[in-house]
């Protein structure tokens, strides 16, 4: 008999205007159409925990909910996956203690279907660009928004550009709450 994994499932770009709108009703049964069980949600921002049998990836997850996902609402939703262990080194290689304690809404951990590069991060033109902080570990990104992420000029674009990966933000709030929705 095979032990079961929690997975933690992050939709990119849901719920932000009025296209690829997800309820979480709609995430909860894409999960179990594709096969998930245990599906939780977390906010309306594409956020779930699930559990799968042992021997399905975290890439297998995240195409399995993408494409019921599309089924479903009849959009392709791009969906990032990490197992309940991944997570939890996450959060423990957070490079920014005193933001996640002090600033939680403005640390974001960018997490994408492939590691961060961190050389290509390292080579942003971060002088115009605001007094963000940024650090790769674990194969994320993680920015300190200091003065706020509506006015970065750090953008999805150019962060994912500089990543050479697309990547799905969460605010540290977020990232405890899903780790603790693992029971990790």
């Amino acid at each position: 008999m095979t032990a079961p994994v929690t997975y933690v499932v992050l939709l990119r770009g849901v719920n932000l205007g009025p296209h690829r709108r997800v309820s979480a009703d709609d995430l909860r049964a894409a999960a179990t159409q594709a096969g998930l069980v245990d599906a939780r949600t977390h906010a309306t921002s594409g956020n779930l925990v699930v559990t799968a049998p042992e021997g399905l990836r975290a890439p297998d997850v995240a195409a399995k909910v993408s494409a019921a996902l599309a089924e479903r609402v009849g959009t392709e939703v791009p969906a990032v996956a990490l197992d309940a262990a991944r997570l939890a080194a996450v959060v423990e290689a957070n490079p920014f203690p005193v933001a996640a304690q002090d600033d939680p809404a403005h640390l974001q951990v960018h997490v994408g279907p492939e590691p961060v590069d961190a050389a290509g991060i390292a080579r942003l033109d971060l002088a115009n660009a605001g007094r963000e902080l940024l650090a790769v570990a674990e194969g994320v990104l993680y920015v300190h928004y200091r003065d706020g992420i509506g006015r970065s000029r750090l953008t999805s674009d150019v962060l994912d550009r500089a990543a050479g990966t697309w990547t799905t933000g969460r605010n540290w709030n977020t990232v405890r709450r899903l780790h603790a929705m693992t029971g990790r």
